[in-house]
């Protein structure tokens, strides 16, 4: 090979001379122009907000500015409590940054055994296993529970960890209508009795903030004979006397084979977890590869988790005020004339429904601007043709804080046309 060849062989291949038919981004063309024509009119990017700074629960800086915070997920507003905060750090100064390894192998330290305890406390079930995140809980439990020649039925608008986990997995899917307990009979009366099935219902769906008619829905799935879990990402922190979700406001707890959730919303760190009573549950820790194969989370992160934890179990005022917040800013944002998600306020989402995804930005962008930040959504997140501004109450927004964000959606939705 001459020098020539060989310098020529070793320099990179510029993206210009790949050819088209192998470019392995060019399913994403359409994704990119629809983007780059979206910021060719100026507007900020809604998915690449940096907090400079966060000062509370409710508050943060960006770009300089004061800001509310509307879209972060903080539902009981756990994230500065003082007692989570000295948790981490002692755990910090006794057990160092990091684990360096998988549960099953040195990444198990006492607080993620205390974690997990903190979660059988709170759920009041025999068994809790913690995840790294809440989107590899879903991933693993799912993928692992039914298998190939078994029966996974999920509602159509499933959030995606959800989709992964049956993707993961071999077992056959069966997607129902949204809500629709009629479709979930209608397709489970249709399979094979004799394989197992596992129905996977959301307890408040993160879209639109509308729950799920749980009590119906389980009693479908028991008629056909099958296991039902629960994602109660949105629902954990508020829902129920003792705050367990969606599934414990129902009356369902019985019923309910397998409840996930995540620790990055209302217990305000990150993780996931599975709790359940089913007598074999643990070998699960053998079996689950997201759990197996990843390393275990800090333990500072769980210590914050188990202090979280516990301070919820007696958080009834907080779940009050929560509930206070959500139902004065639906009931503001629908009497000044916006679609809303749902007709009466269900969760602490409550989903602002445009016409468009320029209004869409522009609503999203004018609200910024004026100090708020909310989330804005899109398809594939949303249903097809669906765009919105997602608002995630915190039980720390004050009743005055509620007031002046009315009085900013007043204020932008007749800036940019949103409201006659």
């Amino acid at each position: 090979m001459t020098e020539a060849a060989a310098t020529a062989e070793a320099l990179p291949v510029s993206p210009a001379a790949v050819a088209p038919e192998h470019d392995l981004f060019a399913k994403f063309d359409a994704l990119i122009a629809e983007r780059e024509a979206l910021m060719a009119t100026g507007v900020r990017d809604p998915f690449a907000i940096v907090m400079d700074e966060v000062k509370s629960p409710t508050q943060a800086i960006i770009k300089g500015k004061e800001t509310i915070l509307l879209g972060t997920y903080n539902y009981m507003g756990m994230t500065f409590d003082p007692d989570v905060i000295a948790a981490g750090k002692a755990a910090l100064d006794t057990f160092g940054a990091g684990t360096t390894g998988s549960r099953v192998l040195n990444g198990t330290y006492s607080p993620h055994k205390d974690c997990e305890d903190a979660l059988k406390e709170f759920y009041g079930t025999d068994h809790a296993m913690v995840f790294s995140t809440g989107y590899q809980a879903n991933l693993g439990i799912i993928s692992t529970i039914a298998g190939k020649g078994e029966y996974i039925i999920l509602d159509a608008d499933s959030h995606a960890s959800i989709y992964d986990g049956c993707a993961l997995g071999n077992a056959e899917i069966v997607r129902f209508r949204h809500n629709s307990v009629e479709d979930l009979d209608k397709r489970l009366g249709r399979l094979p009795k004799e394989p197992g099935k596992l129905v996977v219902l959301e307890g408040v769906y993160s879209m639109l903030g509308d729950i799920a008619p749980l009590p119906e829905m389980v009693a479908v799935a028991k008629k056909h004979g099958a296991m039902v879990l629960v994602d109660e990402a949105h629902g954990m922190g508020f829902f129920g006397p003792n705050g367990r979700g969606v599934y414990e406001e129902q009356g369902v707890a019985d019923d309910v084979d397998f409840v996930v959730g995540t620790f990055s919303k209302s217990v305000g760190t990150v993780g996931g977890f599975c709790v359940s009573n089913h007598p074999k549950f643990d070998v699960m820790r053998l079996v689950c590869r997201p759990y197996v194969f990843t390393a275990s989370l800090p333990p500072s992160v769980v210590a914050t988790a188990a202090t979280s934890i516990r301070k919820l179990m007696h958080a009834g005022e907080k779940r009050a005020h929560l509930w206070r917040n959500s139902k004065r800013l639906h009931g503001g944002l629908k009497d000044m004339g916006y679609t809303l998600g749902t007709d009466t306020p269900q969760s602490a989402i409550i989903a602002v429904i445009l016409k468009d995804q320029t209004q869409a930005v522009a609503l999203w962008q004018s609200l910024l601007e004026g100090g708020l930040y909310v989330n804005m959504a899109r398809p594939p997140a949303t249903p097809a043709g669906t765009y919105l501004l997602r608002c995630s109450l915190c039980a720390e927004h004050s009743a005055e804080q509620v007031e002046t964000i009315l009085t900013m959606f007043q204020t932008a939705g007749h800036a940019v046309g949103a409201l006659a």
